[in-house]
């Protein structure tokens, strides 16, 4: 993983065990399950029409609202990226399309 997705799990983790008053994140997680899905799904659904109609940039911007959000309803889950992280670990290496400096 990335420094920078490394220290956003971190954070996010941290405000999960230490909520603090003005942080989105805390909003977001005592808001539970229901209502960070519903911002999932908001966040996707822009994705998709960033990707169609809007520029590069946009799309990235989004795609880190998106991803952003995904890391929130994991850590509500009590699930981890490194969860996923290992699932596409699974799937690439039943399929074989794993590069070889990836696999280990």
């Amino acid at each position: 993983m990335s420094e920078t997705i490394d220290a956003l799990v971190a954070t996010i983790e941290d405000r999960k065990i230490h909520p603090q008053e003005h942080s989105y994140t805390c909003k977001l997680l005592a808001a539970g399950p229901a209502e960070i899905l519903r911002k999932v799904g908001e966040e996707a659904a822009e994705v998709v029409v960033a990707g169609a109609l809007e520029s590069r940039e946009r799309l990235v911007y989004e795609t880190a609202d998106l991803f952003y959000h995904l890391l929130v309803m994991l850590a509500a889950k009590d699930l981890a990226w490194a969860d996923v992280e290992a699932e596409l670990r699974r799937r690439f290496k039943q399929g074989r399309h794993m590069p070889p400096t990836a696999a280990k």
